[in-house]
């Protein structure tokens, strides 16, 4: 089942990114920084959106990690984490469920001093086991843990998420 389209998750990415801008006046930079696919693809589109009304300095990344072990495999960060030094860093991921990915993904910001650290996701499932706080949701959802939330993020009109 649908439950969100193309426009309505355009309609939210250009209120998040107001919200972003809302809460980062004084920010000297902001990083976007996507988690894995579906999170850079999302993260790209909100500082796309962050630009048209923004004038601070904004960059992208990739935090690059595996979601099924965070433990085993590496997490990248696609900056020299010197970049992220004195910089407002957003965590941006497409569902979050249980907090385990976002949690582990910000491992690298731990070994820099970031401004702040703030999370922004498309979705909000409401079952955290992780200490996870996300600051800026396009849509918070009560589901069951047998539910599936599917973003699909490929181009701009093709753009939709499913609860199945």
């Amino acid at each position: 089942m649908e439950i969100l389209n193309a426009l309505q998750i355009d309609q939210k990415i250009k209120r998040l990114a107001i919200e972003i801008l809302e809460n980062n006046l004084d920010a000297e930079g902001i990083i976007f920084a996507g988690i894995n696919n579906n999170g850079l693809r999302f993260a790209k589109r909100l500082q796309s959106e962050f630009k048209k009304i923004s004038d601070i300095g904004s960059e992208i990344t990739n935090l690059s990690l595996s979601p099924a072990s965070p433990v085993d495999n590496p997490i990248n960060i696609g900056l020299d984490s010197s970049a992220i030094q004195g910089k407002t860093v957003i965590v941006v991921d497409d569902v979050a469920n249980t907090g385990r990915t976002i949690f582990y993904a910000m491992k690298p910001l731990f070994d820099e001093l970031p401004k702040k650290v703030e999370v922004a996701v498309l979705v909000d499932r409401t079952h955290k086991s992780f200490p996870v706080s996300v600051k800026y949701v396009g849509l918070s959802l009560a589901t069951t843990l047998k539910e599936n939330i599917e973003v699909k993020i490929l181009s701009k009109k093709e753009t939709a998420v499913f609860l199945n």
